[in-house]
């Protein structure tokens, strides 16, 4: 064990310290990996922990909930028959509702004395304060981000409240971050127009009672009208919200690891050819193979270690920032307000992908170890040289890539919702395995490339023939820097130019008023009763069309209700439904739902499905499957009236205007919002279209960022293989400077080397980027449930020849390394 320490320290470690550029730039790029990684991580985590830490809070002892069908609850009336549900020792009501929007969004709760059953985050302190919230007219508790002190009055709902108390600091943590208002269950019913109505029944079971059978019996004895589910149902809802986010930023994140990983083989290729001597002189001493290969390995997990360690403190710096980035469509869809955390598993898991990915590059650069004879001890060897790998090897990656290439297209090709997406990741492994197959007839292309440039450029040549492992793997990082960028980037602009196209039929509409931003859904809360009327009697206004939606759940997924008149066929939103489905629409005998519901339901056109509502269960008819971009959940889309009526939700939470021929928009505009309340808003039918574009273009973003520095990564990788090239040929370089070659030459022959691999990797990626984006664009149409047009334009081959630039730049610091290289220190032995 002592003498193995001893021999890492001194041949490994030390040359880790000995060789400070090397190893920084090694950290860098892994530290960038590390970072991406856990910044992705802990966006989704940030969401999905918001959701689950509120959940836990409040449910505290509850193993079972009863939720309501959509945001409108369910009739109280169904708490008897569940309180005397055999197995259940209490059941306690809440109302959960949304007030305010934007940075002004608190969750109320109305609890009553019930709720002591749960030992829950509000038991204690609605215990400590009854006695405020009895005494106070219409008192309630607020926590500690709304600002309100104790004795402060407020406006909430359709009512004024007053602060009895304030919740301490560490019960506003857990709840909401302090957004939050409880009042008593009864106050809360009233000021939010909703009495005799429960949002949620928590169910704390009975000792010794069996869950799954007291579950089936409250499914009974709710009838379907509302649902009964484990408190962590709202958890996988909100995860449901973040995934395409999720999926794309991942796989950009795996680029960046997997350029990383290209970098760590060559930095660890060149250190084994510099230490061939060394390793030689061991061999020649007696020393094994094996634990020379091991100490290179765990050089390289110093490095994945320590890179990832330094990489995943950045990250949670990074993933604070990237939060506010995402569409407020994927914030304001979940109940939590979402507040920054660092999931538990994402600094280890990103640490472990950064050694993971280190020692395997190392594996296959510490292979040459075996190459080295001990007679090599007494024999100078240029420590360039390196031969190629064996043809077995080749082939072997040939036909490995190939059938992962086929099974990319099956996967892409292939309804496998947001599975498909996987077919992105498949096309990246089979392109390098390919590329490792012909590595012979790559770096002969950038041998002749760099030869264009004349004397020079037949001297970088050279060099490139022989290191043909440092050549591919350089290549690489270019190739997958500019195939990712082209690839991911312009499938998403494809996507996001298709979605847009989708929401076309809204710049049909005038005006819109809306109780939110259309940069989100109008789910509510539903406009005030009179809006309508007021609205349609205006000057200017011929018509107005009103239309509802709302999250409901359906089965263990959440779904969004779409509700228009289908009396209207004329309305813009029944453009993408065939006419003769309307009138079976209007009479209630079926829904039309998305791709993605009748995948996950496994239904079709004729089929019926049931739908839960608080109203009872309701067996319709799938009249029309239609693509849809679900990006957050899953649409039906049904008539608005038997909308109201099967979900209990009167009204309607978006009113599309229509303008009388030759009004003026600007006067109609300012009449509308005198008009209704200030909170709400008046948008014009293309500032709707503009702002959903806007939103879906924000939604694609981090996942664009995240390319670019996947770029820059690649600048850092050809960077440091210049560099060490310069480095292990200065003895060469310095025999033709001391033989009259002047210092221009040497630099266009280091910059000739740079654009031979440049151009060679840019031209591959550009034609790998072209295959993948296909093969993303079809996989994304699949998990958004759209039909996306692949559009290759100029844009995709613009992003590759940005991403060269920025890549060629890493040629400059190793260049001028060698032009000013002085002759004495090149031709000093080591």
């Amino acid at each position: 064990m002592s003498a193995g320490w001893d021999r890492l320290r001194l041949f490994n470690l030390g040359e880790l310290l000995a060789h400070r550029g090397r190893t920084a730039l090694s950290l860098i790029v892994m530290a960038v990996s590390a970072a991406l990684l856990v910044a992705v991580l802990s966006i989704s985590g940030s969401v999905t922990g918001s959701v689950d830490s509120l959940t836990r809070s409040l449910a505290g002892a509850a193993e079972l909930e009863v939720t309501g069908v959509t945001d409108a609850g369910f009739e109280q009336s169904l708490l008897p028959p569940i309180a005397a549900t055999p197995g259940v020792a209490h059941a306690v009501p809440m109302l959960r509702t949304q007030v305010g929007t934007g940075a002004n969004r608190q969750l109320l709760i109305g609890a009553d004395a019930s709720i002591g059953a749960l030992d829950s985050a509000l038991t204690a302190p609605l215990a400590g304060q009854a006695s405020k919230l009895l005494t106070v007219p219409r008192g309630v508790l607020v926590g500690a981000a709304t600002g309100h002190a104790e004795g402060d009055s407020f406006p909430l709902g359709l009512g004024e409240v007053t602060v009895a108390g304030v919740l301490d600091d560490d019960t506003s943590a857990e709840l909401n971050g302090g957004h939050l208002v409880v009042a008593p269950l009864p106050l809360a019913q009233l000021v939010t127009d909703r009495q005799g109505r429960l949002d949620s029944i928590q169910v704390v079971l009975a000792p010794g009672t069996d869950p799954a059978a007291v579950r089936s019996a409250l499914t009974d004895a709710v009838g379907g009208r509302a649902v009964v589910a484990d408190p962590g149902l709202r958890t996988v809802q909100a995860s449901g919200a973040i995934q395409i986010v999720r999926y794309s930023t991942l796989m950009s994140s795996a680029a960046a690891l997997i350029v990383s990983a290209f970098l760590i083989y060559n930095a660890m290729s060149m250190a084994v050819a510099q230490r061939r001597p060394t390793l030689s002189l061991l061999r020649a001493m007696g020393a094994a193979r094996g634990p020379m290969v091991r100490d290179l390995l765990a050089e390289a997990a110093v490095i994945g270690l320590v890179g990832g360690a330094l990489g995943a403190l950045l990250g949670t710096l990074i993933g604070r920032g990237a939060i506010a980035a995402l569409p407020a469509a994927i914030l304001e869809s979940v109940e939590a307000r979402t507040e920054y955390l660092v999931p538990w598993y994402a600094i280890p898991l990103a640490v472990a992908a950064c050694v993971i990915a280190a020692v395997v590059a190392a594996a296959v650069a510490a292979r040459q170890v075996y190459r080295v004879a001990p007679v090599e001890a007494l024999v100078p060897l240029d420590a360039g040289t390196a031969e190629a790998d064996s043809r077995g090897l080749r082939i072997a990656a040939g036909v490995l890539g190939t059938v992962l290439v086929a099974l990319a297209i099956v996967v892409a090709t292939t309804d496998l919702g947001r599975y498909s997406l996987a077919a992105v990741s498949l096309s990246f492994t089979a392109s390098v395995l390919l590329a490792f197959a012909a590595t012979r007839p790559i770096v002969r292309a950038t041998a002749a490339v760099a030869g264009l440039f004349g004397a020079p450029g037949t001297l970088g040549a050279t060099t490139l023939e022989r290191a043909p492992r440092r050549v591919w793997a350089t290549a690489m990082t270019v190739l997958i820097g500019v195939a990712a960028t082209v690839a991911v980037g312009g499938a998403g602009t494809n996507m996001v130019d298709s979605a847009t196209t989708t929401f076309d039929q809204l710049a049909e509409n005038d005006f819109y008023i809306s109780p939110a931003s259309l940069e989100q859904f109008p789910t509510g809360p539903l406009l005030p009763p009179a809006v309508r009327d007021e609205v349609a009697r205006l000057p200017g206004v011929a018509g107005v069309r009103p239309a509802q939606m709302a999250f409901a759940t359906l089965g263990t997924g959440r779904i969004m209700l779409q509700g228009y008149a289908a009396t209207d066929p004329g309305s813009p939103n029944w453009r993408g439904v065939r006419p003769d489905v309307l009138p079976r629409l209007a009479t209630g005998d079926g829904v039309v739902i998305s791709r993605d519901i009748a995948r996950t339901l496994g239904v079709g056109a004729g089929d019926r499905i049931t739908l839960p509502t608080p109203s009872g269960a309701r067996s319709v008819t799938v009249l029309e499957v239609i693509p849809y971009f679900s990006a957050i959940s899953g649409v039906v889309m049904l008539d608005l009236d038997h909308m109201r009526d099967w979900y209990q939700r009167p009204g309607e939470t978006i009113l599309a205007v229509d303008l009388a021929p030759g009004a003026d928009p600007a006067a109609v505009r300012a009449e509308l919002e005198r008009a209704i309340p200030p909170e709400l808003y008046v948008t014009s039918g293309d500032d709707s279209v503009a702002a959903i574009s806007s939103s879906m273009r924000q939604g694609s973003a981090l996942s664009t960022m995240i390319l670019w520095i996947v770029v820059l990564v690649s600048t850092v990788a050809l960077l440091n293989t210049l560099m060490l090239s310069v480095l292990e040929r200065r003895r060469e370089l310095g025999v033709l400077r001391a033989i009259g070659t002047g210092r221009r030459f040497l630099l266009r022959s280091v910059l000739a080397e740079a654009a031979g691999i440049g151009l060679v990797g840019a031209v591959l990626g550009l034609a790998v980027g072209a295959a993948v984006q296909y093969l993303a664009t079809l996989a994304m149409g699949h998990a958004m449930t759209i039909d996306i047009v692949y559009r290759p334009g100029p844009i995709p081959v613009l992003y590759g020849a940005i991403a060269l630039g920025l890549a060629m730049l890493g040629a400059i610091p190793p260049a001028l390394r060698a032009a000013r290289m002085p002759v004495v220190e090149a031709l000093a032995v080591d």
